[in-house]
C-alpha cells in the first residue's frame, strides 16, 4: 500500500475555524447517534442492571452502624452506577476510530482541509453528549427506584459534568490504544483489564472505611472514585465544597492530560499512515 503524506500545515488554524470545523464535524457525528438512538438505549441497560440488582441485594448495607449515609442504598449507589457507566461506555471509543481506520473515513478526513484539533474535538464531544444523556436517564432511573437527591438541580449538574471529564479520560486513552494498536481485541483487553477492578477499588458500593487499608490506600488515588465520591456529595444535603473542587481539579488535570496525549498520538498516526 503506497503510503500517503498528510502534511502539517505550517501555520495555524484559526480559533474560530477550529471552532465551525468541530461543530460540523460533531454535527455529522451526533447526526448518526440520532438515527440509532437503540445505541444510547442498550448502552444503559446493564447500568440499569446493576442500579437495581445490587440496590435490592444490598439494601440492608445501609443499616450497618457506622456507615452513616442519609439516604437510601439506592440513592448511595447512583453516583456509583454513573461513574462504571461513563467510564464502560467511553472505553469502547477506539472500537470506532478503528472503524473509521478500517473504512478510510479518518484518511479523507485528513486529505481534507480540517484541522486535526477539530477531528479529535469532534470525536470527544460526542462522547460526552451520550455521557450525557446516559447520566441523565439513570438518575431519572435511581429516583423511580425511589431514590432521593437533596442536591436538587445543582447536584444533578455537578454530577453529569464529573461524568463527562471520567468519561473524556477513557475515551481519549480509548481512541490512543485504537490508533496504535488498531486491534479491537487489544481494547477489549484494556476495558476487562481496568473495569471492574477499578469500580470495585473505590467506594461505588461499599463505605470506604469499610474497605481493608491497602483497598482504601488505592481508592484514595482513583479517578474513579474521585467522580463516585463527587456525585455522592454534590446530591446530598451537606456537601463538602472543599473536597468536591479538589477532585474536580484532579479529573479536570488528567482528562486534560489524556486528551493530549490522544492528540499527539493521532498526529503521530496522520504522519505515519
Amino acid at each position: 500500500m503506497t503510503a500517503i503524506d498528510y502534511p502539517e500545515r505550517s501555520v495555524a488554524t484559526p480559533a474560530g475555524t477550529v471552532l465551525a470545523q468541530t461543530w460540523y464535524l460533531t454535527g455529522r457525528k451526533l447526526h448518526a447517534l440520532v438515527r440509532q438512538p437503540w445505541v444510547l438505549a442498550f448502552g444503559v441497560i446493564q447500568p440499569a442492571i446493576w442500579l437495581f440488582l445490587f440496590g435490592a441485594l444490598f439494601h440492608k448495607i445501609i443499616d450497618i452502624p457506622g456507615f452513616g449515609y442519609d439516604g437510601s442504598y439506592l440513592a448511595y449507589l447512583v453516583p456509583g452506577v454513573v461513574a462504571m457507566n461513563a467510564m464502560s461506555g467511553n472505553m469502547w471509543a477506539g472500537m470506532a476510530m478503528i472503524e473509521e481506520i478500517d473504512r478510510g473515513t479518518l484518511n479523507r478526513f485528513l486529505v481534507a482541509p480540517a484541522s486535526r484539533l477539530a477531528i479529535m474535538n469532534a470525536s470527544v464531544l460526542e462522547q460526552s453528549v451520550s455521557t450525557i444523556v446516559q447520566t441523565l436517564i439513570i438518575v431519572v432511573l435511581g429516583y423511580a427506584g425511589g431514590a432521593r437527591y437533596p442536591g436538587s438541580t445543582l447536584g444533578i449538574t455537578l454530577l453529569t459534568v464529573a461524568a463527562v471529564l471520567v468519561g473524556v479520560l477513557w475515551g481519549a486513552l480509548s481512541n490512543m490504544t485504537g490508533m496504535l494498536l488498531r486491534s479491537r481485541e487489544a481494547i477489549i483487553g484494556v476495558y476487562t483489564f481496568f473495569m471492574l477492578p477499578l469500580m470495585f477499588l473505590s467506594s461505588a458500593f461499599m463505605k470506604p472505611s469499610f474497605l481493608p487499608g491497602w483497598m482504601q490506600a488505592i481508592a484514595s488515588r482513583n479517578p474513579l472514585n474521585w467522580e463516585v465520591q463527587i456525585g455522592r456529595w454534590v446530591l446530598s444535603a451537606n456537601t463538602d465544597w472543599s473536597a468536591v473542587a479538589v477532585r474536580f481539579g484532579g479529573l479536570l488535570a488528567l482528562a486534560a492530560l489524556c486528551v493530549a496525549i490522544s492528540v499527539t498520538t493521532f498526529r503521530s498516526y496522520a504522519r505515519n499512515v
